[in-house]
């Protein structure tokens, strides 16, 4: 059987990699999962996209795979990622698909799928779809069982009333530059902060269909943090394409990076009462500084390997409720089933009006340990992992650094590469002790 799903959906070059074909079979794959779960019902799906060239035809497909299985289906047009999440719980649907590959080059796209409450769907659900596209339908509803299309004339003043009720404090008196990325976010994510109390300068809001991620967004700071020191703004924030994050510039144009994020909202849900077990989720590969500022804190740490899907799944097994990634993916589990990128910059902007501090000053919460990430490309992985030079390379190392840093060896998931990161005090120390360990690795 073939493996369609990777860690965020079916995702591919469009029209190469993720054809109409394929896009159809997914979906009309996903609905007779869903019938065959619960036949109780005819089961609805909400679809949306991000505004690429391609999520036009890709929609296309998807709507009629959809249907063609007897799901009616309710297309919310142009909208983050975390709005079709949230909007296939706040309309009761069984599914809910969104055509994007997030940060990713225009050329790609993505399908990702949604369970019903706007939810990741289980392992095994992404399985069984697998099997049904595989299958293909034995039979197809025909007549009155056919699945509808309706559009929907409320999803963006729902989601966006969502967003501004999960934050209280209004922004009144921040300037803040916005890079929409030429993304899904280019029409709500002004016309949030601004109805937050915001002065909004929006740049990259232009969408054309060919220019998403080109230059701009969370992928490119440099955008925003330009845009930023011209307008002379308190802050920026930029997303990426789907707006599933964010990252963030203070008014001297330093980036505020996704640890540095997650601590500032980590402190203002613990003084708001709201941090559940005074503990927040992180990767592997945040900052040590960023240990550093919640052990200072007395705020528990959760460490999962890299992926938003790892830190969703620590929030739900230990009913907590925040966690998220270096790369800025946060997730407050009170208000967001996952990582909002809009919802996540409410909640910074709004720490900020709340203390009367600026951006800096509250990123300053984390002291960034300098971090070196050396990929080594090896002939087995397997061989690496067993080396007694490898282990007494790193032994050594971590023995040098003590508590004032860490070093980690992972291998990659798709190539023969290890990659040495190492954290040191200082720049050189760090560049010194990732070398000589990777030099090691090389030779095992």
């Amino acid at each position: 059987m073939g493996r369609y799903f990777g860690t965020d959906g079916v995702r591919g070059l469009a029209n190469a990699d993720l054809t109409p074909e394929l896009a159809l079979a997914v979906a009309s794959a996903a609905a007779r999962v869903l019938v065959a779960h619960d036949a109780s019902h005819r089961p609805v799906a909400v679809v949306g996209r991000d505004p690429r060239a391609s999520g036009e035809m890709l929609e296309a497909a998807v709507v009629a795979g959809l249907a063609s299985a007897g799901a009616d289906v309710l297309r919310v047009g142009v909208l983050p990622t975390p709005a079709v999440a949230f909007l296939t719980g706040s309309y009761g649907a069984d599914l809910g698909v969104v055509l994007s590959a997030s940060h990713n080059p225009m050329p790609d796209n993505g399908v990702k799928l949604f369970a019903r409450g706007g939810y990741k769907l289980p392992d095994d659900i992404e399985a069984e779809i697998e099997a049904a596209v595989e299958a293909g339908a034995d039979t197809r509803p025909i007549g009155a069982a056919i699945g509808r299309l309706r559009s929907s004339d409320d999803a963006v003043h729902r989601y966006l009333d969502h967003l501004l009720a999960a934050v209280p404090d209004r922004l009144d008196g921040l300037h803040v530059v916005v890079d929409c990325a030429h993304g899904a976010a280019s029409a709500v994510a002004p016309e949030l902060y601004r109805r937050a109390g915001a002065r909004v300068t929006a740049i990259a809001a232009e969408p054309d269909g060919l220019n998403i991620n080109d230059g701009v967004g969370s992928t490119h700071p440099e955008a925003v943090r330009a845009a930023v020191l011209a307008a002379g703004a308190d802050l920026g924030i930029a997303h990426d394409g789907d707006a599933d994050r964010c990252l963030a510039v203070d008014s001297t144009g330093e980036i505020v990076d996704g640890d540095q994020i997650l601590a500032m909202c980590a402190l203002s849900l613990r003084d708001a009462g709201e941090l559940r077990a005074d503990t927040v989720v992180a990767t592997v590969m945040s900052n040590l500084g960023f240990h550093h500022a919640m052990r200072d804190a007395d705020i528990d740490v959760i460490t999962t390997a890299v992926g938003d899907r790892y830190v969703l799944e620590a929030l739900h097994a230990k009913g907590l409720s925040l966690g998220g990634e270096q790369s800025g993916h946060v997730v407050f589990t009170d208000a967001a089933t996952t990582g909002d990128g809009l919802l996540t910059a409410l909640h910074v902007m709004s720490r900020m009006t709340s203390t009367g501090a600026t951006l800096a000053e509250l990123a300053a919460v984390v002291r960034r340990l300098p971090q070196v990430l050396v990929n080594v490309c090896v002939a087995d992985k397997a061989t690496v992992a067993g080396s007694a030079a490898v282990t007494s390379a790193v032994a050594d190392a971590e023995a040098e650094l003590g508590d004032n840093g860490r070093i980690l060896l992972r291998p990659s998931g798709t190539e023969n590469l290890v990659r040495v990161m190492v954290e040191a005090p200082t720049q050189p120390e760090a560049d010194a002790i990732a070398h000589r360990v990777a030099a090691v690795v090389g030779a095992a």
